[in-house]
């Protein structure tokens, strides 16, 4: 399942980042590792951006970033 799937309130671990080059490096730049443990906590109206709280700080994606997230919950 990838981050884009969660609903907010879920939680689930990094497995992998799809994309390769500099949109993989600043997601992970920003945190996303795998390993890492992700929460949802928003999802805007129109369904872009997702808010999750990662590492303790809360982080904007697009849906199209989280969709390159592979999830495990």
């Amino acid at each position: 399942m990838t981050l884009k799937e969660l609903k907010p309130g879920q939680e689930g671990t990094v497995i992998s980042i799809g994309e390769k080059g500099p949109a993989r490096r600043r997601i992970m730049d920003m945190g996303v590792t795998p390993g890492a443990v992700v929460k949802v906590i928003k999802v805007a109206p129109l369904g872009d951006p997702i808010e999750i709280n990662v590492r303790g700080y809360e982080l904007s994606l697009r849906k199209e970033e989280a969709n390159q997230i592979l999830i495990q919950s």
